[in-house]
Order: structure tokens, then sequence, then C-alpha cells
């Protein structure tokens, strides 16, 4: 198993995307410890886990507040020893609508919830792997590379995770920690769910009937962005850092063959296309 002996704190790990991912790491011998706003759901996922043998802990926490996570990275520590994988999957659409309508507090807590919670738990994380010189540290950027009409909060809060990770990469490469971003495609979630249940005249049309087609064809497998996120937590992608991968449309696998040309380069990252005149 790739991830034998290793610990991964995963947020939003009571559904969806994040559950897919805890049960793909837990399968390749990871510790876990689940963070979720759900109480419930997070005990409901371990009851999951737990049946494949899978060492689980839980906490209900809001990634948003610096306290609850400082908790739970000193729980990781306690209970496991070491914190060698962070998963950031916690993230909230937050307000759908023109600009001009939606709250601005709603606008703000999306950016709380999904930017700077993984600030938050990033910067409470890397205190302990920068001690024991490594660490794996992975974000979604979902929704954050184009424009999104209509879901203005989700999109600028998924772009500065886009720009973050880059960042913080190439803050701590000196001490041996990759992080990297994963773009998992049109997933099935409660988000899309979410999406349709607030109807066309805010969402738009265009992305309205997308997304219901998209309900029917089933999406993009959540066990994608899954196997991706197992290979960025494993040693196979030592090296591969300030990167966004596509769960999708990228063979992650061969990177590793040509790892000193990605990291020279601009590929698998956002940047400004200069014009041609």
């Amino acid at each position: 198993m790739m991830l034998s002996g290793k610990t991964a704190l995963i947020t939003g790990g009571s559904r969806g995307i994040g559950k897919a991912v805890a049960s793909a790491l837990a399968k390749e011998g990871a510790g876990l410890l689940l963070v979720s706003t759900s109480a419930t759901g997070i005990e409901s996922a371990k009851q999951d886990l737990a049946k494949d043998g899978a060492k689980v802990e839980t906490m209900a926490c809001d990634v948003s507040r610096e306290q609850c996570v400082e908790d739970a990275v000193k729980l990781a520590k306690k209970v496991f020893g070491r914190i060698d994988i962070l998963v950031n999957a916690a993230g909230i659409y937050g307000p759908i609508g023109r600009i001009s309508d939606i709250d601005p507090g709603e606008w703000r807590k999306t950016l709380e919830v999904n930017l700077t919670g993984t600030f938050l738990m990033t910067r409470a994380v890397l205190s302990v792997m920068q001690e024991q010189r490594s660490g794996k540290i992975i974000n979604f950027v979902g929704g954050g590379e184009g424009p999104y009409p209509r879901f203005s909060a989700y999109v600028a809060s998924k772009g500065g995770v886009a720009r973050f990770t880059e960042t913080a990469a190439a803050e701590v490469k000196e001490f041996g920690i990759d992080i990297n971003a994963i773009a998992p495609g049109a997933v099935n979630t409660a988000f899309l769910d979410e999406l349709l249940a607030t109807g066309s005249e805010k969402v738009g049309e265009e992305t309205y009937q997308r997304s219901i087609q998209q309900k029917k064809d089933g999406g993009v497998p959540p066990e994608k962005a899954a196997a991706l996120c197992v290979f960025l937590a494993s040693e196979k992608s030592n090296g591969l850092s300030g990167k966004i991968l596509s769960a999708v449309w990228d063979q992650y696998e061969k990177f590793p063959e040509h790892l000193d040309e990605i990291m020279e380069s601009d590929a698998l990252t956002y940047r400004r296309v200069k014009p041609q005149v």
C-alpha cells in the first residue's frame, strides 16, 4: 500500500469528493482525521470507512475559524503523532446570482470558507510538516480556471486558492513539502443539487440546462479526483509542487518521467496569455 503508516487530515470529509478521497487514502493504508461542519456526516463517514478496517478519527470544525483549525491539527498530532497529508476539500458554493443582486455578507463567507479556510489549515499544518521536513498538501480549485457568471464568490475564492497553492509551494520547497491543487471536473455532488434547486432565473439558463444534462449523464466520478489525490499524496509525486492538475484530462502517471521539464515551465499553472502583437 502506497500510504501505509501515513496520516491524512481531510477537511470536508463527510460527503462528496472529500469522502471519496478519504476512502481512497484509507485503502492505501493511511490513518485519517476527518473534519467537517457536519458532526453527523463525519460520524457516518467514519462508520463506512471503519468497515474496511481504516483507522479514522473525526472532529466537527468550521475551517474558517482559526481556533477550531488549530484544535484539529493538535488532535491529529495527538492521535497519530504526525501529519503527512493535508487535503483541503471543504468548500461552499456561496451566493448564486448576478453580482448586483447577491448579499455581500454571503460573498465574504464564501471566501472565508474556501480561501481563508485553506490558508488557515495550511498554516497550522505547516508547523508540523516543516518540523518533519516532509509533507503533502492538496487543495481543490474547481471553478477557478475561467469565468463562471453568477458564481462570482465561488470562482473568486477558487482562483485565490490556485495562486495561494503556487505561492505556498514556493515558500516551503526547502522543507521537502509538496503543495498542489486538483481541478476535479464536473462531479455530481451536493453542489449540483444546490445549483438545480436554485433555479434557472438566478443560475442562468445556459448553466441550468448544462447542469440538468450533467445530472442525467452522471457527471465525472469523484473517484477520479480521489485517485489523483492518492498520487499526489504518495512518494510517486515527490518534487511535483505548485501545480494544478486535472483529474479528468491530465495523464499524471507520466509526470514523474518529465518532472524537471514540468517544474521549469509554466505547465499546469494559470498564466496570463500575452497577445502576439
